[in-house]
């Protein structure tokens, strides 16, 4: 099995979902983190962003090697996201060659253009990589399972989780794989690892474990379709 975490710039699929991509890669799934792009324009005084760029791809492997997965940077320049067919086809292609079983992405709605814009082309790509009468490469299609949204401070708007997730034993994990980061240590704008590390354990106190990462299903995924209320058999 499979999980890919998409997200638009190195360190947001960490930040959202480290934790539990930790958890699955410990029970044997194979964890892929795709960044869109290196998030590079928000470069400290002290370097240029083609630098950056390139140290925030290297702290993304070292944060996934941590969290006993792989990481894929594409070439996108950050805050020039744009929705096309031809971005699409490209994230398409992706999940024909890797073969996710299951994605995590941002949610619908967010401050950030960019985060907006990497879910719609997730679910975007998504379909496009099911269809058979779709040419990509020459490959095979491939369904995807199912997509979620997962936490972030920017994407918060109509944001309500429907799954807590224990991450109580992958959360030192996850913590020392955000610190791997410059911009989650030294930003001066948002306290980043603060932030997340209080989430954890919010989520937790709330998913009445010590500390847990949250995720929202896909609109309309989470209607349950059975001969039955779920936990109250009538045979």
């Amino acid at each position: 099995m499979h999980l890919m975490i998409v997200g638009a710039h190195c360190g947001d699929g960490e930040l959202q979902a480290g934790a539990i991509a930790h958890k699955y890669a410990e029970a044997g799934y194979k964890v892929t983190f795709l960044h869109l792009t290196a998030g590079e324009k928000g470069a400290p005084p002290h370097l240029d962003t083609e630098v950056y760029r390139q140290q925030k791809i290297a702290e993304a492997e070292k944060a996934a090697a941590i969290l006993g997965g792989m990481s894929i940077t594409l070439s996108h320049r950050d805050a020039e996201l744009e929705f096309t067919a031809e971005l699409s086809k490209e994230v398409a292609t992706i999940f024909r060659t890797e073969k996710p079983d299951f994605v995590i992405t941002h949610w619908v709605n967010s401050m950030h253009p960019d985060h907006a814009i990497c879910q719609k082309l997730v679910q975007d790509a998504w379909l496009k990589a099911s269809l058979p009468g779709f040419e990509l490469d020459g490959l095979p299609p491939h369904g995807i399972r199912r997509v979620f949204h997962s936490e972030n401070w920017e994407d918060m708007e109509g944001y309500e989780p429907d799954i807590y997730v224990d991450v109580t034993e992958s959360f030192d994990a996850y913590l020392e794989a955000l610190s791997c980061y410059w911009f989650i240590m030294n930003s001066g704008s948002f306290r980043y690892y603060d932030y997340y590390k209080a989430l954890g354990t919010t989520r937790g106190c709330l998913g009445r474990t010590q500390y847990a990462q949250t995720l929202q299903n896909s609109k309309g995924l989470h209607v349950r379709r059975e001969g039955h209320i779920p936990g109250f058999q009538t045979t």
